[in-house]
């Protein structure tokens, strides 16, 4: 049984361990991520790489699948 129900739309072709992978993928781009400036969790993908916050209109670019975590060099950088 396929884990992630959007993928029933490929029936039986390709196989399920490709169509398990594929549900994990496009169930992680298509939840919401908290935006870098605003910090609300309202960020949602534009295009491969391309993220827009619906509530304060940022946009930016990070992994394509998912928001990119800052990392602890990053906020060190920052911060200084």
């Amino acid at each position: 049984m396929v884990k992630n129900p959007s993928t029933k739309r490929f029936g039986a072709r390709y196989g399920k361990t490709v169509k398990d992978k594929f549900g994990v993928i496009e169930k992680q781009q298509r939840q919401k991520y908290t935006c870098p400036s605003c910090s609300r969790d309202q960020v949602k993908r534009v295009s491969l790489g391309i993220w827009q916050c619906s509530k304060c209109g940022t946009k930016f670019a990070s992994k394509a699948y998912t928001v990119a975590k800052k990392s602890k060099i990053q906020t060190k950088v920052a911060e200084i």
